[in-house]
């Protein structure tokens, strides 16, 4: 397999190279490049550019690229927390159909290209020694239904709360990680929290927790050994049974959720836990993966839990400080909720425009300094309870802060500031959602069904309704929306204003500017995104996700590459059109070709306008190109 693979790059580098000498490759280039790498062109879907961008995706310099250079933001959901249950074995769903299902809506419905693919050690390594190759396969089978929809993956070994094993019958509470033998190999003291409102807190007032997660850091009795040797069979198992395009749209892997110490030893702090201890791991976790023939894909790598916290007495020292450059052999990965609004406590009201700014920030500013591409891997917000009612707008404002680091009151202003659009996984896509039969800790006297039916969860943002469709429980509008998924260049500006609710409020955050009267009157009170990039050259386009709420008849795109309402399906003459998105689920794209170098384009997308006349794209078109020329 990775012979083979190797002769694929070579083939396509030689194919990339034949052309180069005539100005951008020529789609026929492409066409034999993918040819012989066997790739992702046979997708439903795919057009000539697909199979070279789907070969590879590379994490440096601050930013995702795929096969033919261009950069990639992977938005999706964690795939999903029916993995830290019982009921269907360890695996996100009950059966391939049921992932198909599920891939097709979050296509579809939820406007996803990637997902954190969730797995469990305890299902993969149920006695010491011996994985469960049936386990393995299961997983396997339903990742297929993901990356066959044109869905990257990256897996992810979950943990919380080190273990269910830990956790008493009649407990308040459970986890998920670890097998039973780890624990009873540990004989640790009865778990027991103490006063504790949130699952979290289990983490730092558990002694059970504690102890276990500390042997695991400390190797104790060799479980970590143990860990990493499941990993690594883990790791084989899908290179080998993956077909070589499958395998191309696996971006890498997340080693371990949610690091945390539990305990310090004596002198030691939460960045030099960071440095002597978790990095270290990484660095084993990282030669597993190269021995598993995953030496080209980065590990998804996080860091100690609360280096991010948004209360200042959770807050920690951290964000892999001392780790130097990571990019292209690891991805600054990391998670955000915001603590203070689900406390219920510390923010009374709602979020607001730029509420998280500063939060995403530092991520950018983390994965800027280490030299590598970061991720957003859960970020959520609960919604059924007592905080149920912030959602709306916390969701909203998390998403505007992954798509720039300005509030939209600052946006047109200045735009250069925007900085990387973020890649982010929302917690989370899980179809059972409201529908589970699970027996906490195999208790049949604890049958939760409700919500995410894990510790009193309720996140996912999606159910089956009762003819076993998934529907979104969120406004479609926040969830399915406008994107630069992959960019011929780089993005220098990007804002999306999705005018997503809050019950009857519509919330309009980054209104057009007054001074754009005739931008402002082709938006009207629609959907709207601005992108501005630099080209780079190559012949393939631009890509941005066109949500359900888009449909090529309402989009109306103001570029200096070309104005038109309605855009034509692509052709390569063609600087402005749609297609498909690969995988056969229905979803589009816009594609956008600019073939020249270091020139700055800017495209206005918006659903706003019905059958706009020519005098007002005439009109928006010089407001924006002269908006363009004085802020960017």
């Amino acid at each position: 397999m990775v012979v083979w693979r190797l002769i694929d790059v070579f083939v396509l580098l030689a194919a990339l190279l034949t052309a180069a000498g005539s100005g951008a490759p020529s789609s026929a280039a492409y066409a034999v490049a993918a040819d012989a790498a066997g790739a992702a062109r046979a997708l439903p879907g795919s057009l000539w550019f697909d199979a070279p961008a789907a070969a590879t995706l590379t994490a440096d310099d601050g930013r995702f690229t795929d096969g033919l250079g261009r950069e990639v933001v992977l938005r999706g959901y964690n795939v999903s927390g029916e993995t830290k249950l019982a009921e269907n074995g360890g695996l996100p769903f009950a059966s391939v159909a049921d992932a198909r299902k599920s891939a097709a809506a979050l296509r579809a419905l939820g406007g996803g290209n990637t997902v954190r693919f969730l797995l469990s050690w305890a299902y993969a390594e149920p006695v010491r020694g011996q994985v469960d190759t049936a386990y393995l396969a299961a997983a396997t089978d339903q990742m297929r239904a993901f990356l066959d929809a044109g869905i990257r993956v990256f897996p992810d070994f979950h943990q919380d709360l080190h273990s269910r094993y830990l956790f008493d019958e009649d407990s308040w509470y459970t986890g998920d990680g670890a097998p039973k033998w780890v624990v009873e190999a540990g004989d640790y003291p009865d778990e027991f929290c103490g006063i504790c409102l949130f699952w979290g807190q289990n983490i730092t007032q558990n002694e059970a927790v504690k102890q276990a997660s500390y042997d695991f850091w400390h190797n104790a009795g060799g479980v970590q050994d143990a860990f990493l040797d499941t990993a690594q069979t883990t790791m084989t198992y899908l290179a080998q049974h993956l077909t070589a395009d499958q395998f191309a749209r696996v971006a890498g892997f997340d080693p371990y959720n949610e690091p945390h110490a539990d305990t310090y030893d004596s002198g030691q702090t939460s960045r030099t836990w960071e440095r002597e201890v978790l990095w270290p791991f990484y660095e084993k976790f990282r030669d597993r993966m190269d021995e598993a023939g995953w030496r080209n894909k980065p590990a998804f790598v996080e860091p100690n839990l609360f280096w991010n916290a948004n209360l200042a007495f959770q807050k920690q020292e951290g964000g892999l400080l001392d780790a130097g450059t990571l990019g292209p052999r690891y991805v600054f990965n990391t998670h955000f909720y915001d603590q203070r609004a689900i406390s219920g406590i510390f923010m009374p009201g709602k979020a607001g425009d730029g509420q998280y700014a500063a939060d995403f920030a530092a991520v950018r500013d983390r994965a800027d300094a280490t030299g590598t591409a970061a991720v957003v891997s859960e970020f959520g917000h609960p919604l059924s309870g007592a905080v149920s009612d912030k959602a709306p707008t916390v969701l909203k404002a998390m998403y505007q802060a992954l798509d720039s680091r300005l509030p939209g009151a600052d946006w047109w202003s200045r735009p250069t500031d925007s900085g990387p659009v973020l890649s982010g996984t929302q917690w989370q896509w899980d179809i059972y959602n409201g529908r589970h039969h699970e027996l906490m800790n195999g208790n049949p006297d604890k049958v939760q069904t409700e919500g995410d039916a894990w510790n009193g969860e309720d996140l996912s943002a999606v159910r089956l309704d009762d003819a076993g469709a998934p529907v979104l429980r969120q406004d479609a509008r926040l969830l399915d929306r406008l994107y630069p998924s992959a960019t011929a260049g780089r993005t220098v500006a990007f804002t999306y204003e999705d005018r997503s609710r809050d019950g009857s409020t519509t919330l309009t955050w980054n209104p057009v500017p007054d001074y754009l009267p005739h931008v402002a009157e082709l938006v009207g009170s629609g959907q709207y995104g601005l992108l501005l990039w630099r080209s780079d050259g190559t012949g393939a386009p631009t890509e941005l996700h066109l949500p359900a709420s888009f449909p090529t008849s309402a989009t109306t795109v103001v570029s200096d590459l070309g104005t038109v309402s309605g855009p034509p399906a692509y052709a390569e003459s063609a600087p402005v059109a749609v297609a498909p998105e690969p995988g056969g689920t229905g979803s589009r794209r816009l594609l956008l070709t600019a073939p020249d170098s270091g020139t700055l384009h800017y495209a206005l997308v918006t659903n706003g306008a019905t059958a706009p006349s020519a005098d007002l794209l005439s009109a928006a078109r010089a407001e924006l190109a002269s908006w363009a020329a004085a802020h960017a």
